[in-house]
């Protein structure tokens, strides 16, 4: 029951630091605003790590890489945490390892947070479509849905490409898997 607990815990904090600091890599990448709240909410809870790392990881050609970066740490530190948690006596875990593996998941996190967008800016495009979000979920979306819309144009003024995204996503996800499978027998 203990284990269980901890490692609530540690998978919904750390996961919350690495999504967010992913939707800030992503949205600094595809030139998202941030003078949105998401965009305030993500520099006030990630400014604390990021502005520090900066100095010592520069940006390249405008990406800020310390957010990847320290996405990437935190993706480890949890895989490192929760493997101490469940597996207390076990044989040791190596570090290249556990620095691979959180490379997988953190392409596992960023197919899970372009899912995640698609399915709010979709909703939202029905309820609400002209909403103080739409900039930043337009700018993290455009370059995934423009794929699509050279091939297949919008069929009765509905637009397919969020499907075909969430498919190609899910497809995506499949490869992962076995991706980190793969990476785990390896060592």
């Amino acid at each position: 029951m203990i284990t269980q607990i901890a490692s609530l815990l540690i998978e919904t904090v750390f996961s919350l630091l690495v999504y967010l600091l992913l939707l800030r890599f992503y949205m600094q990448a595809f030139r998202a605003p941030f003078r949105n709240p998401v965009g305030e909410f993500v520099t006030a809870l990630t400014n604390w790590a990021v502005r520090p790392l900066r100095r010592v990881v520069p940006g390249l050609y405008g990406i800020d890489l310390s957010s990847l970066v320290l996405a990437w740490i935190a993706e480890a530190v949890k895989l490192w945490l929760l493997y101490l948690v469940r597996v207390p006596e076990g044989a040791g875990l190596g570090i290249l390892l556990i620095l691979v593996l959180a490379l997988v998941e953190l392409l596992r996190d960023s197919l899970y947070l372009l899912i995640g967008v698609v399915f709010i800016q979709v909703i939202l495009s029905w309820v609400s479509p002209y909403n103080m979000l739409e900039g930043i979920l337009n700018a993290l979306t455009r370059p995934f849905y423009r794929m699509f819309r050279r091939f297949i144009p919008p069929i009765g003024n509905i637009d397919l490409s969020p499907l075909f995204v969430l498919v190609l996503a899910q497809v995506c996800l499949i490869l992962v898997a076995g991706l980190q499978h793969a990476v785990v027998r390896a060592f």
